[in-house]
């Protein structure tokens, strides 16, 4: 008789708790319908409106139309070191105009060079951060407020995409490219200034972080008798003092590398923009991941 009553009570036990259970079951299932409909088209919002503030901030003016992007004028040169100094006037991703000096190691002659005023520079990096940003943008506005979100994966689908664009724009700025001497000195920024760049000068402009900096290669030519065995330098950000390269059948050494930089102020606010909307995406994956947690199977 205990044992039957025993038996009852387990099984109102059993009973009180799969009620319990799918009691819980259906207040999560609603928690998620809700995440789904409103706080994930509020972080959408929140995104979109982020990156179109870093967006504005790469963009070059429309013809004709007063431009958001100021040009802005930065100085070059370091109190330890006069070798090289200068002016650089940035507009969003295009280097309008370069006021340069370098003083020569073997004359201690100043050279002084600017960009021809039919040209500017664009920055490679920046054009390619903008344009991923462009296409996270793309990705958002294609899931706008009318889009309804049936799955977490749906979710989790399109932060995996706009996380990738975003991670590889912060990668161009962080990242800058490589390039070998011979690529360097055959580049479309040799010819950008008046007067000419001598033969035996190089220079490279490239985004570190939110540095732009400005890296000057003084070379000197090699005898032919004495460059037989040595191996030309490879790819490379920043080439030091005994790079050896040829160039038009001649072998050229690197005597002297400088490289002086600046804080281009909006190149750091837009990383925080990458950071803090990196940051949105992986909480709301987190936020989905919490829901699928509660139950064994998916079904989502």
């Amino acid at each position: 008789m205990a044992l039957h009553a025993s038996h009852r009570l387990m099984f109102a036990d059993l009973s009180r708790m799969s009620a319990a259970s799918q009691a819980e079951r259906t207040v999560l299932e609603e928690e998620f319908k809700w995440l789904l409909k409103e706080e994930v088209h509020a972080v959408l919002k929140q995104l979109q409106d982020i990156l179109k503030e870093a967006s504005r901030r790469f963009s070059m003016p429309s013809s004709g139309l007063e431009s958001q992007v100021k040009q802005e004028n930065f100085i070059l040169g370091s109190s330890t070191m006069d070798q090289v100094k200068g002016v650089l006037t940035l507009q969003g991703e295009a280097l309008t105009q370069a006021d340069i000096n370098i003083k020569m190691a073997k004359s201690n002659q100043v050279l002084h060079f600017t960009f021809r005023d039919d040209k500017q520079w664009k920055i490679q990096q920046i054009q390619d951060a903008r344009n991923h940003v462009n296409q996270a943008l793309q990705l958002l506005a294609s899931r706008d407020e009318a889009y309804h979100f049936k799955t977490g994966a749906q979710v989790n689908k399109l932060m995996d995409a706009v996380m990738l664009q975003l991670t590889r724009a912060r990668s161009r700025l962080t990242t800058p490219a490589t390039m070998t001497l011979p690529e360097l000195a055959s580049s479309g920024l040799m010819k950008m200034f008046t007067p000419p760049m001598p033969g035996d000068v190089m220079v490279n402009f490239y985004i570190n972080l939110s540095k732009l900096c400005l890296t000057v290669y003084q070379l000197h030519a090699l005898q032919p008798n004495t460059a037989k065995n040595i191996k030309p330098a490879g790819s490379s950000v920043l080439h030091n003092p005994g790079a050896v390269f040829e160039l038009n059948s001649t072998k050229f050494e690197v005597s002297h590398v400088q490289k002086v930089e600046c804080v281009v102020p909006w190149l750091n606010d837009t990383l925080v923009f990458f950071s803090i909307s990196l940051q949105l995406c992986q909480q709301l994956k987190d936020k989905i991941s919490v829901f699928s947690s509660y139950w064994n199977y998916r079904p989502f």
